[in-house]
């Protein structure tokens, strides 16, 4: 009986740990939904031009050279919410930052709405890519910052994933709802994540930040229930940190270039560079025009099966990313996006020197599955989560502008030559994108460090002890 006892007596504090820890978990995750709420809206905005070109056009008698604006415009509005998104983070905070993206992504929907002409429809497509400028930088910053370390990299790849939601739901819906109807749904996510903004808690490390010291308490106390050791564990090493920033100011972006932050500066905007560049908003927003050049017979299952592949292989890195690590993932996605680019050009070469004509649509297509299967495994969503977790909180505004400011000027870069490219030489075009992939599979194996299972703030002190020794950052 008295054996009995004991294990119950034991039993009893590790039941109460683990309700604890499940009631702050679900939290958590209440959290997070409502931020990657912002990135469906990303998510919205990619894909609404894609299925609404034709009725567009021809309801407001668009020439292909408006509707071209139309649709590149969200890119410069994206590269302007890119500049000034890391100030209104560090100024409003993180649920400010996301209020004033859903004020100017819902703005701009409505301005689509009543568009009877080019400049309206161009203005309104301006302010949601403003929008989600500054969404791409703040969901995920947000979610490295509220999440536990243990689950830090599978919720914050589930930004990329909503990206992915967003997109193929807004194409497949755009198939059945007129265009100005499809622009209302747009707002619905905004609408949605501003509700539950009221009912979520500020990033803990933000407050802390800014000397709101009741708050950030509050702040930790709900993300993590009624676990008093970790709130004090987790308050402890955030002010020690902090206290190693308290006289440095707010970095501005030359002083992103100094020794102690190269290289993190390195790995952002290196990661950035190599997932924009090649090639995936080439491959997505012309996939059609691919298919039809390489004689694909059913281009309609063809755009289908590109368009599907990508939501549960995001879903799985999701899962992935905290049980393998980023490194692991980044490495497979390198060589998958590599293989599949290669698989491509040799086949377009096919095509041009009249060989195995037959087999040629078929390997196009297996080609650019492989290698949009590839990207979402790891080179898509997993850059964002390392962005979140790898800037001293004193540097993450400008950087996070400057980081974000290189992906949207890769998006428009890639997608505005693609089709210069193309005409130049199919196959040319695919092994330029490959050579880009293979040099990122470089770049990983030396550069990146692994994350996984560290704090915010064991990552800024592994980097910085190795910031003398780039190239030797351990694995």
């Amino acid at each position: 009986m008295g054996l009995e006892n004991g294990e119950s007596s034991m039993k009893e504090p590790l039941l109460l740990h683990h309700a604890k820890k499940t009631r702050s978990l679900k939290v958590v995750f209440l959290t997070t939904f409502v931020a990657v709420l912002g990135s469906y809206e990303f998510g919205s905005c990619m894909g609404y031009s894609a299925p609404v070109q034709s009725a567009i056009t021809k309801e407001l008698h668009l020439s292909i050279a408006e509707f071209s604006v139309f649709g590149s415009i969200l890119n410069v509005g994206a590269m302007i919410g890119a500049i000034t998104s890391g100030r209104i983070a560090d100024f409003m905070g993180r649920k400010g930052a996301m209020r004033i993206s859903s004020g100017f992504s819902i703005t701009g929907w409505i301005a689509i709405y009543f568009s009877k002409g080019a400049l309206l429809l161009d203005i309104g497509r301006l302010l949601c890519g403003y929008g989600i400028g500054i969404f791409a930088y703040v969901v995920p910053i947000y979610v490295g910052e509220i999440a536990p370390k243990d689950v830090r990299g599978g919720l914050a790849a589930l930004n990329q994933l909503m990206i992915v939601i967003g997109a193929s739901t807004t194409f497949v819906v755009g198939t059945a709802l007129e265009w100005r109807i499809l622009a209302l749904t747009g707002i619905i996510p905004c609408l949605i994540q501003l509700l539950g903004l009221n009912f979520i808690c500020e990033s803990p490390r933000w407050l802390a930040k800014v000397g709101s010291e009741k708050e950030f308490y509050s702040a930790l106390k709900r993300l993590h229930g009624d676990d008093e050791d970790a709130v004090s564990h987790e308050a402890n090493e955030i002010q020690d940190y902090l206290e190693t920033l308290e006289h440095q100011s707010n970095a501005t972006m030359l002083d992103l270039f100094q020794t102690r932050y190269m290289h993190s500066i390195i790995i952002g905007v290196g990661l950035m560079m190599f997932q924009q560049f090649g090639g995936i908003n080439g491959v997505d927003f012309y996939a059609n025009q691919i298919f039809t050049s390489a004689g694909v017979s059913s281009s309609k299952i063809a755009i289908i099966a590109f368009a599907s592949i990508q939501i549960p292989i995001t879903a799985v890195s999701a899962f992935l990313v905290d049980n393998c690590g980023r490194k692991p993932l980044l490495l497979a996605s390198s060589t998958g996006t590599f293989l599949g680019c290669f698989i491509a050009a040799i086949s377009f070469l096919m095509k041009e020197h009249n060989l195995l004509q037959q087999w040629v649509p078929l390997l196009v297509l297996s080609g650019l599955l492989i290698f949009v299967g590839s990207f979402a495994i790891g080179m898509g969503a997993v850059p964002w989560v390392l962005l979140s977790e790898i800037f001293p909180i004193n540097v993450k505004g400008a950087a996070g502008s400057l980081v974000n400011l290189e992906h949207w000027f890769g998006a428009w870069a890639v997608s505005y030559t693609f089709n210069f490219l193309m005409d130049w030489s199919p196959s040319g075009t695919f092994l330029v994108y490959s050579g880009v992939c293979a040099a990122s599979i470089i770049f990983v194996n030396k550069v990146v460090p692994e994350t996984k299972g560290r704090t915010l703030e064991e990552i800024q002190a592994s980097i910085n002890s190795s910031s003398s020794q780039l190239l030797s950052f351990p694995n």
